[in-house]
């Protein structure tokens, strides 16, 4: 790959993140894996019990340890805000203001600083200063109500729809936008994301389905609901999995093939036919059941069919696919499997991003580029400002 952007498309980008969980964290990997120089404000003393340090989403940024509520520590982050681009913060409305931190303090301090406010109802309304997590937010969108199987309660989609499919991506999304405008207008702005818009958003697709009344209220009896024998999961002869999905005709006949099914059977006009399904089902769930998970994988691999084993976290990162692309490599002098930097660009090297830090790790190396004199750095520490 070319030398010439060898430290990714956001090289030069300056993002201050206020510490956060949820989809905060992995919005600023995103930003940190496209080469964007992270800064990270953690709070003075022992972390929550409620959370833990994610060696993946946490990768890539340096940390600071500031108390908050003090007001040099309010100074710290200002002075931070100066030099940078970017600030982002998850906690609830009104409580950076409350900080003395939020967007008219920090534009004071820097006019073309993009503020960005991640939350789960948004910054107004009757519900944003509600507490929710995840399966809350995804609950008020029809996103939760409809995953599942007929007859059977929602399932949460662990929180890959709300959280980070939706609010983190679509922050991310927002950040690059505004500093785009601002290239232009030479201002900053509050970029507002949260996971209720985002998964509205995300909904929208189904939404269309509804409106041209190809989709139904009962869970479980559409398209891509489970609903269709042809989109859904089936159990093998060892226990395990595989997904098909054979949407178009042509992959359902394909796969009717390999699994043995006559060139006569009546079933193989059943595609689009719905008083056929739970015949079809039925005869589907038999023939997977012949045979082994792998077996079925390596009798599919020879055919475009669209189905295709389920693999385990572990099994995930050794899929020939996987390895093939390099999609997992490890960081140096941190032994955990990690997905590498996404998209992939034709001229852009992105960078092998750096471990998780340390809370408060690069504290005195980020206020020495700031211009904070050894001196006071050690004042800062022993007032308990500093971690």
């Amino acid at each position: 790959m070319p030398e010439d952007a060898a430290t990714g498309p956001l090289a030069g980008v300056r993002v201050v993140e206020l510490a956060g969980i949820g989809p905060g964290p992995f919005c600023v990997m995103l930003l940190a894996d496209m080469g964007a120089s992270v800064v990270r404000v953690d709070r003075v003393g022992p972390a929550s019990s409620d959370y833990t340090v994610n060696p993946v989403i946490e990768r890539g940024r340096r940390s600071v340890a500031v108390d908050l509520k003090a007001p040099d520590g309010v100074q710290v982050v200002l002075d931070l805000v100066r030099d940078a681009d970017v600030l982002l913060e998850s906690y609830r409305p009104g409580v950076a203001e409350r900080l003395g931190i939020g967007p008219s303090a920090c534009h004071e301090a820097n006019e073309r600083l993009v503020y960005a406010r991640l939350s789960g109802f948004g910054q107004d309304g009757p519900w944003a200063g509600v507490a929710g997590h995840d399966i809350n937010y995804i609950g008020l969108t029809g996103a939760l109500w409809s995953i599942g199987r007929a007859g059977e309660r929602p399932v949460p989609p662990i929180n890959l729809v709300g959280d980070l499919g939706g609010g983190a991506a679509s922050m991310a999304f927002g950040i690059v936008c505004a500093l785009l405008e601002t290239r232009s207008s030479g201002r900053g702005q509050v970029v507002d994301a949260n996971v209720l818009d985002a998964t509205t958003t995300i909904m929208g697709f189904v939404q269309g389905l509804r409106a041209q009344g190809v989709w139904g209220l009962d869970r479980g009896t559409n398209l891509l609901d489970t609903g269709a024998p042809y989109y859904d999961t089936y159990t093998c002869a060892d226990g395990r999995w595989v997904a098909m999905g054979t949407v178009e005709e042509r992959f359902f006949l394909t796969a009717l093939d390999v699994l043995g099914f006559a060139a006569d059977d009546p079933l193989r006009g059943a595609h689009k036919d719905r008083s056929r399904w739970s015949a079809l089902r039925e005869a589907l769930t038999a023939a997977f059941a012949t045979h082994t998970r792998d077996e079925w994988a390596a009798a599919f691999r020879e055919h475009d069919a669209c189905v295709t084993p389920i693999l385990d976290l572990d099994e995930a990162t050794r899929h020939e696919q996987a390895t093939a692309r390099g999609a997992y490599q490890p960081i140096p002098g941190f032994d955990v499997p990690q997905p590498v930097v996404s998209p992939r660009f034709s001229r852009s090297r992105t960078p092998v991003p750096p471990p998780p830090p340390k809370v408060g790790a690069d504290t005195d190396a980020v206020l020495s580029e700031l211009g904070y004199a050894p001196e006071r750095v050690a004042s800062l520490r022993e007032a308990g400002v500093l971690g």
